[in-house]
């Protein structure tokens, strides 16, 4: 019928214009890839498949994130910028796939994994604040100060000891 042939020339209209919304939208190379597709919605399925790829495959990549985010330490010499942003990148990640760690397991995961020389700034937080409530930026705020106090106090040993180290080695 009429009725029936205008709505199937619609439809066409509607996924020829989505195709193209999308053609637009994508990279050559990703372009090149998918331009076989025949509808807007094989198009989208075929990206969908590539590039957030199956649930099995989510999960396994959700699982490797959970890893790494456990065994996650803060490495000597790191500054405490360079393991926040190492920290909210897999958490970051993890997020996107689907789980969201909460500020406070990060806030904690954070506290637990600091180096030891940060063992008595960890205990002030901890006994001092609510972890619970803590925000993970108050909480890099926190650690900042405290890593510019310890700077500070290295570089002024060091002065000391470079001052005083030639006084001592003349004597000798």
């Amino acid at each position: 019928t009429d009725t029936q042939r205008k709505n199937h020339e619609d439809q066409k209209l509607k996924d020829l214009k989505a195709k193209n919304y999308l053609f637009q939208a994508l990279d050559r190379l990703i372009l090149e890839t998918i331009i076989n597709k025949d509808t807007s919605k094989n198009i989208w399925d075929s990206m969908k498949q590539k590039y957030q790829g199956t649930t099995h495959v989510k999960r396994a990549y959700l699982q490797a994130l959970q890893n790494e985010f456990e065994v996650l330490h803060m490495t000597e010499g790191e500054s405490v910028n360079e393991y926040f942003a190492r920290t909210l990148v897999i958490v970051s990640k993890m997020k996107a796939n689907g789980e969201d760690k909460g500020d406070t397991a990060v806030v904690e995961k954070i506290l637990r994994s600091m180096t030891p020389k940060f063992n008595y700034v960890v205990c002030s937080i901890e006994e001092s604040k609510d972890t619970s409530t803590l925000s993970i930026d108050e909480l890099q705020s926190s650690l900042l100060v405290h890593e510019q106090h310890m700077s500070y106090n290295v570089d002024e040993e060091h002065a000391l000891k470079v001052t005083h180290g030639d006084q001592f080695a003349r004597r000798g």
